[in-house]
């Protein structure tokens, strides 16, 4: 092995700028002279443009307010005299075809009477929709949306 295949880097102090002219970066500090770059102090934010209009100013902005959460599949109380006499939670109305996808949340809307007695246990519901699925003889319970099952394989112990 030779001095020069070593992959050693070597113990160099870090350059200490601004301690006067004889320890070589002295005066102006390695920044020139005069300008923006030269001054201590604060430093301009990442979206400044040199005195330019600023692009995220420039551009023009989109009115109101978009949410990024799911807005919860609907269920009119009409459509669940398909589960008269049963439980209708997440993966029944799913099965049935009333909602797409059980993993999401549901809420149950008033549309017309129910006259079957149904058991609902979904996220919500409005007012009127608890309403008429009491008066009708069912109840209604909140509960959470249920998890997807996971995708990984299952380990063996």
């Amino acid at each position: 092995m030779k001095v020069h295949e070593l992959n050693a880097t070597p113990n160099r102090d870090r350059k200490r700028v601004g301690r006067g002219i004889s320890a070589g970066q002295g005066k102006t500090a390695g920044r020139g002279t005069k300008g923006q770059n030269s001054r201590t102090g604060k430093k301009l934010r990442a979206t400044f443009m040199g005195g330019q209009g600023s692009l995220m100013q420039r551009i023009p902005k989109k009115k109101g307010f978009r949410s990024l959460r799911a807005p919860a599949q609907v269920v009119y109380t009409d459509r669940l005299a398909v589960l008269a006499g049963k439980v209708a939670d997440n993966m029944t109305l799913a099965e049935a075809g009333l909602i797409s996808t059980p993993y999401h949340a549901v809420k149950i809307i008033l549309r017309d009477e129910l006259k079957e007695k149904v058991t609902v246990k979904v996220q919500a519901a409005s007012k009127g929709a608890i309403e008429v699925i009491e008066k009708a003889g069912g109840s209604f319970e909140k509960v959470v949306v249920p998890l997807r099952p996971s995708s990984k394989p299952k380990q063996e112990d």
